[in-house]
């Protein structure tokens, strides 16, 4: 079957490359407003099964991978800060604490309706930054404007952090990878 990813990041792209599968990106069709009440969990749960069945209809058979990452911090979520001054006030208030960011994965089947679900969780500890550093690292590195709190650990963003605490450290750049070899080989996938 043909493996989609629901995702135009050349990051998550990357992961799953690392497999040797041939891999179709493309985007998904998908609203990533939290909704009212939902846990940072929840929320990346819902979006990463929606990425995936939005392709469904365009991959009917295809195994969609669909992923989604919500940061949480003093009960808040955290997410994409779509302007530079919205980074670096995301970035003042994460600075020298410990962020946890839910990486949710979702492998759906389109032609079974099969569809299974993981959660990598990461705790990131923020080395204490001056504003100065934070607007450097974000003028310098503009992409991460589209990363949860701004915070993009894959590059440049390493020298945010200070410790990274994870099961698979796959999860903190998007593809809990450990997790996806799981599924994809529940679906018959061979991988190695």
């Amino acid at each position: 079957m043909q493996i989609v990813l629901a995702s135009t990041s050349p990051y998550r792209r990357e992961i799953v490359e690392r497999l040797g599968l041939p891999v179709t990106a493309v985007a998904p069709v998908c609203d990533e407003t939290p909704l009212a009440g939902e846990t940072a969990l929840d929320t990346a749960v819902r979006l990463a099964r929606s990425k995936a069945m939005s392709l469904a209809e365009r991959f009917p058979e295809a195994l969609i991978i669909g992923g989604d990452q919500v940061a949480l911090l003093d009960g808040q979520q955290i997410g994409k800060p779509g302007s530079f001054e919205n980074g670096v006030a995301m970035l003042k208030w994460m600075s020298g604490r410990t962020v946890v960011f839910h990486s949710a994965l979702a492998l759906y089947n389109s032609k079974s309706g099969h569809i299974q679900e993981d959660v990598g969780i990461t705790r990131v500890t923020l080395r204490q930054l001056t504003e100065q550093q934070i607007r450097n690292y974000l003028t310098r590195e503009p992409d991460a404007l589209n990363c949860a709190g701004s915070a993009k650990s894959e590059t440049l963003g390493g020298a945010l952090l200070q410790k990274v605490e994870a099961d698979d450290p796959n999860a903190l750049i998007g593809v809990p990878l450990f997790a996806l070899v799981s599924m994809l080989q529940n679906e018959g996938v061979e991988i190695l």
